[in-house]
């Protein structure tokens, strides 16, 4: 059979013709190399751009010929897309030239934004600092949805848990500590928390206990919480006077920060940000190294047989709802206390269903479900250091909107599955009823 052959696939009766996902995947990046290599590398500046890994004034560094760079990278894309319509003998380099020019990416877009500014430098340290920061309620949010996914519910109402986290949190902040006692901060803390483990437990009645469709039952948690939350601003916080308080102190790692260059960049950061990593792994160890975390996958991938087996369903799928619901009021906390220390209406901005796209992109896995939060995160920092180095192509600024909307784009993009096809729990978002 030749390669063509393999690449389009043979005819069947019907008399249709369809090319597999990588050769796809190859085509689309043999494309963009060629687009790089005639279009864009002759078009950009030649002058020499630097990478800085410190703040100014004396910042150590790599420079680099933007030029140069685009070519060595659609070189990379042709290859990968000539890997993808090779013999079945040659295809086992596909894949990891596939992720190799995945990551090539993030180069690319850096090298063409400075190539494109008139700045001469950014650093990039800082920009992956600001990635992490920014992926913080995603992360959290993903691991809300691995939660709830694993044991066999569907969970669309994060974006509604966080938000109302967030504004109860941030209420009981304003209106008992005035917004500024550290102590009074870390209690409303705690009351944002206990707030997302309530609206969860909602979410686990109407799904388990009433068999409401899971996907409604979100969707009413979600409108839910954007009313009472505005409500609760309007007619609390407002009247109060207390609209901006004080928020979480940054702190550094001990010895870690000290590092040279990047210690104190990476490794100094707020509470919750820190947090989100001890959830992160302590899901991790809980889900796939204890005999409760295998109760949980089982409750989602084959209930009936986990019941058989002496596991109450019921009961491990309230736990884990109500227990991602807590991790999601920790989200809200980081909006409302972390990150701005106010609360504003609908201020997590679709977090949650970005969210919902990292858990898919990371195949319902913890550590794959935070690269997805850190791959969104990316984009929301990429998009703010694009702004603020006034790109321009053709003398025209990309608009303030268009990179506002670069964290959609990128959800678009996993969501209808362009990093290959990820399978959820079998029994996600099926009722369970015990056996009599």
């Amino acid at each position: 059979m030749t390669t063509v052959e393999h690449a389009v696939g043979a005819t069947g009766a019907s008399g249709r013709v369809g090319l597999n996902r990588q050769s796809i995947t190859g085509l689309v990046f043999g494309l963009l190399g060629i687009a790089l290599i005639a279009g864009v590398a002759p078009a950009i500046s030649g002058n020499s751009r630097r990478f800085n890994f410190e703040p100014p004034p004396d910042p150590a560094g790599i420079g680099f010929h933007p030029p140069t760079w685009v070519v060595a990278i659609g070189v990379l894309f042709l290859l990968t897309a000539v890997l993808g319509f090779a013999p079945p003998e040659a295809r086992r380099w596909a894949s990891p030239a596939r992720l190799l020019s995945a990551l090539a990416v993030i180069p690319l877009l850096l090298v063409l934004s400075l190539a494109l500014s008139d700045n001469p430098s950014t650093n990039i340290v800082n920009l992956f600092n600001e990635s992490l920061v920014l992926a913080t309620p995603l992360a959290l949010g993903a691991t809300t949805g691995l939660w709830c996914e694993r044991s066999g519910i569907i969970n669309i109402g994060i974006e509604g848990t966080m938000l109302a986290g967030a504004g109860i949190g941030y209420m009981t902040y304003a209106t008992i500590g005035d917004a500024q006692s550290t102590g009074w901060l870390w209690f409303s803390i705690l009351i944002s928390v206990l707030a997302g483990g309530l609206v969860a437990a909602l979410l686990a009645v109407l799904s388990i206990r009433f068999g409401v469709n899971q996907i409604v039952g979100g969707v009413v948690i979600n409108l839910f919480a954007l009313g009472l939350t505005g409500f609760l601003r309007s007619e609390v916080i407002v009247k109060t006077g207390i609209t901006t308080g004080v928020g979480t102190s940054e702190f550094g790692l001990p010895l870690l920060s000290e590092i040279p260059v990047i210690g104190d960049q990476l490794f100094r950061g707020k509470p919750i940000y820190w947090m989100m990593y001890l959830v992160v792994i302590g899901t991790w160890l809980v889900m796939f190294r204890t005999p409760w975390g295998l109760r949980v996958r089982s409750c989602g991938e084959n209930p009936h047989a986990a019941e058989t087996l002496g596991v109450n369903v019921v009961r491990i799928r309230y736990q884990s709802v109500i227990l991602g619901g807590l991790i999601a009021g920790l989200a809200g906390a980081w909006f409302s206390m972390e990150s701005q220390t106010r609360f504003e209406d609908n201020m997590t901005n679709a977090a949650g269903f970005i969210a919902l796209a990292a858990l898919i992109f990371g195949k319902w896995t913890p550590w794959g479900a935070f690269g997805g939060a850190l791959l969104f995160g990316f984009s929301r920092a990429l998009g703010t250091r694009l702004q603020f180095l006034g790109v321009e192509v053709s003398g025209f600024e990309i608009p303030s909107e268009f990179l506002q909307a670069l964290p959609f784009v990128v959800t678009l993009v996993v969501v209808a599955g362009a990093v290959g096809r990820s399978i959820p729990p079998a029994a996600a978002g099926q009722p369970f009823q015990r056996s009599k």
